[in-house]
């Protein structure tokens, strides 16, 4: 198999289409006397940087270089890096939005972003050309790469239902994941913890990593347990590892962390567990948001999984079930301790038709003003709706210990009601950077960019270097910060003075120019065998 082959010669690498640059890409622009971080890790240095028709042309002194920029912006003082590389977002409903002030995402690019991908946590649809095709007419503000998810493929294939496929279900879903990855897809994304993908065994993972892999794709995994609620944390770490080594697949953990009091303190375990599978050949990394609170919805936090067999209509079923709702009230509450208890769980955003005047509560302090359980708070609202919530469950020791290590990117995971979609990569910024002292700013870029344009295989991105595509990010490292909190979370971030996004201006002194410079990234599969049948 390709993706073998290639991890047996000890390089895995995904070649990617480059598109053509917007038109307004066409003046030649340059960035004099910043301080240029280049995504490699080397040592900042003061140098000048030129684009041209949407590339990076020159990087050096410019009164050397022989070219006379159409325009020329002084930076110095300011950091010009490549723009910052998002692996794991929910920014799709945004970016296919039919508002274009949506599509444009300025919430990603006031961070510094200039690329994204879509379709994490087993959520991406396999039909990748048609839609690369409407984001590319529609217009969009960073650049989108795709990954397809289990959750769609095994949906359409088999239900909400629990249980194993046939054999003819899992050819049929291979089939799909097949199609998705010749269409350009950069991977198999997996959301373990979530029904119906939870119903998914070990073997149907492998088998559909496997189709990724031998057309050049690697798998990304939200594990399946990442605290304690069913084969914990350790055993789910080593499942990823597992599919990698039996698919071939390049291992990608989404926002690895120690979920919960159950789980503190097993980062290191994790490492060490990490450490010999790459020392042992196998491509594992894992990305990561600086937050100790989580996003999810409540359902997810709470509700054990066996009782979401059915989707919503099940839970309901059985929550009115008197034979079966004492257990399922009674893991409920287990789930609540793994979450730390009532005070940690803060409400977010409602769903459905969930009454809005909760948001910004705990739940400790909703089941308090109501004089009930917590859990049966719960229930009530998940009968309403349901609720997005903040949940407080990380450790700020395993967090630093996962962050001190050079397989480990930035990530913001952003979703709605949470700061980290506005505020993510400024936040891990000052964190490791200006406050925590945990990094060199060169350290905090390198895993920013160019660490996680090798990972996805995003040529052409994530270098200050010269041919390569101009996604560039000048940014003020004095007052690069957040701005979104829990309780206000889509504040604009701060400290962009300039963005570039395939050459075109973003960002010019600090406010958007409306662009919607952003292209589809699809990898070229046209060297994949596999892909021509």
């Amino acid at each position: 198999m390709l993706a073998k082959t290639l991890q047996a010669a000890g390089a895995f690498a995904l070649a990617v289409l480059v598109p053509a640059a917007p038109a307004a890409a066409m003046q030649t622009l340059a960035f004099t006397g910043g301080t240029v971080v280049d995504g490699t890790g080397a040592p900042g240095r003061v140098a000048d940087v030129v684009t041209e028709d949407g590339r990076i042309v020159f990087v050096g002194a410019l009164d050397e270089s022989g070219l006379t920029p159409d325009r020329v912006i002084a930076a110095d003082g300011l950091v010009v890096a490549p723009g910052f590389i998002d692996p794991h977002t929910h920014a799709l409903a945004d970016l296919a939005a039919d508002d274009a002030e949506r599509r444009r995402s300025d919430n990603i690019l006031f961070q510094g972003v200039t690329t994204v991908l879509v379709g994490n946590d087993g959520g991406g649809e396999p039909g990748i050309a048609g839609l690369a095709e409407d984001l590319q007419a529609r217009g969009i503000g960073p650049n989108a790469g795709f990954l397809v998810g289990l959750g769609p493929i095994r949906t359409a294939v088999i239900g909400e239902e629990n249980r194993t496929a046939t054999a003819d279900e899992l050819a049929r879903m291979e089939a799909m994941l097949a199609g998705g990855m010749c269409e350009g897809a950069i991977g198999f994304s997996t959301g373990l913890h979530y029904t119906p993908q939870n119903f998914a065994p070990l073997d149907e993972v492998v088998a559909l990593a496997t189709v990724a892999a031998e057309r050049g794709g690697l798998y990304d995994s939200h594990i399946r347990d990442e605290s304690s609620y069913s084969q914990g944390l350790l055993a789910s770490i080593d499942e990823a590892i597992t599919v990698g080594e039996r698919s071939g697949a390049p291992v990608h953990i989404a926002h690895i962390k120690a979920l919960g009091p159950d789980v503190w303190g097993q980062s290191e375990a994790v490492i060490a567990r990490v450490a010999a599978a790459r020392a042992n050949g196998l491509r594992v990394t894992a990305d990561q948001y600086p937050w100790r609170a989580s996003g999810t919805r409540l359902t997810n936090a709470l509700v054990p999984r066996w009782a979401l067999d059915g989707g919503h209509d099940g839970l309901i079923a059985r929550l009115d079930d008197p034979a079966v709702r004492p257990r399922l009230v009674a893991e409920m509450h287990d789930n609540l301790r793994r979450r730390a208890g009532a005070d940690a769980l803060l409400l977010t955003r409602p769903l459905r038709g969930a009454d809005p005047a909760l948001a910004g509560h705990t739940l400790a302090d909703i089941a308090g003003q109501r004089d009930e359980d917590p859990v049966e708070t719960a229930i009530a609202i998940i009968r309403s709706g349901g609720y997005r919530v903040a949940s407080f469950v990380m450790d700020g020791a395993d967090i630093e210990a996962f962050a001190g290590q050079d397989w480990v990117m930035t990530a913001s995971d952003g979703s709605t009601g949470h700061p980290r979609r506005f505020a993510t990569f400024p936040k891990a910024y000052r964190d490791l950077v200006v406050d925590g002292g945990m990094m060199p700013l060169e350290r905090f870029v390198r895993r920013s960019t160019g660490l996680t344009a090798d990972t996805f295989g995003l040529a052409g991105r994530g270098y200050l270097r010269e041919g390569l595509v101009a996604d560039i990010v000048v940014f003020d490292p004095h007052t690069f910060a957040p701005r979104a909190s829990y309780a206000a979370p889509e504040e604009l971030s701060e400290g962009v003075r300039y963005l570039l996004v395939n050459g075109v201006l973003a960002i010019e002194n600090g406010a958007t120019t409306g662009a919607l410079a952003g292209q589809p990234v699809l990898r070229d599969t046209s060297h994949i065998d596999l892909c021509e049948e």
